[in-house]
């Protein structure tokens, strides 16, 4: 689906979010959705409405809140006539109503997006969420770029320069303002760079290879360095660490990962990916 046009000359936040195009155009489905089930005007109550409204309810709940006023006002919504038996025209406006209400709902949700966003904490989780996806993958697309057609010429992984240039492109599917080598703050003495910077979103990505040398210790203090320069970047929220691991060096990865997220502050939220696992 094609995103959403925004209607010109209306006030919209300058800084309005990937994540919250995406809610938007989500939004937009559900009512071209609902304009379908009102053609359904003799098979009411079908599985495609039933797919129809619990994909709402879950969509509500990951990106308002489970207990918001917005999963209420959608649920809320008749659909049929709750006394007596009613001649099939009511019952037949009835359904048409009530898919014309949950529109007026999904307008209202648009609205609220577009001039207030959505909650800041649920962009965050989402956002991670689609990180970790990505890094979880990441070893199976270095893997398939190795299997070309006539043995022609490709990106093979062999040092972080590699694995920086392969992670770039695949950010690219989710998100348009990558900064790449941004500088970071002075940090004892010195200033260093971290790999990207995802600018909208407040969260940095430093990535590392394992190599015989550079294994679970040592990859350890490196991270625990970055984590302290980091934490003076004005644009910075989150650090996301990626260790690809593809020789399995590191014997513990899940505590490593957990000992290193342990050094978040207040400030500063660490999160560790070591793939593969």
């Amino acid at each position: 689906m094609s995103q959403p046009e925004l209607i010109p000359n209306k006030n919209y936040r300058a800084t309005i979010t990937e994540f919250e195009i995406k809610a938007i155009a989500k939004i937009q489905e559900f009512k071209e959705i609902a304009e379908k089930l009102k053609q359904e005007i003799h098979q009411r109550y079908s599985s495609n409405w039933k797919k129809w409204q619990r994909d709402v309810q879950i969509f509500i709940e990951h990106n308002f809140n489970a207990k918001s006023r917005h999963i209420k006002d959608f649920n809320d919504i008749k659909y049929s006539f709750s006394f007596g038996p009613m001649p099939e025209p009511d019952l037949q406006s009835k359904w048409i109503n009530g898919l014309c209400d949950a529109q007026a709902i999904f307008d209202s949700f648009i609205g609220e997006i577009e001039e207030y966003g959505l909650p800041k904490k649920y962009q965050d989780i989402a956002t991670i969420d689609t990180i970790e996806v990505l890094l979880k993958r990441f070893h199976l697309v270095a893997r398939q770029l190795r299997e070309r057609h006539n043995e022609r010429s490709t990106l093979q992984i062999e040092d972080e320069y590699d694995v920086q240039d392969l992670l770039h492109a695949l950010l690219k599917i989710d998100f348009e303002d990558i900064r790449a080598e941004e500088v970071c703050p002075s940090y004892a003495g010195g200033s260093s760079r971290v790999d990207f910077l995802l600018k909208q979103q407040n969260i940095m990505l430093e990535v590392k290879k394992t190599r015989k040398g550079l294994e679970a210790k040592e990859i350890g203090q490196e991270l625990i360095i970055d984590i302290a320069r980091y934490s003076d970047h004005p644009d910075l929220k989150t650090l996301v660490c990626f260790v690809y691991d593809p020789e399995m060096r590191i014997g513990n990865p899940k505590g490593l990962a957990t000992d290193l997220e342990k050094r978040s502050t207040d400030n500063l939220k660490v999160k560790v990916f070591i793939f593969p696992e």
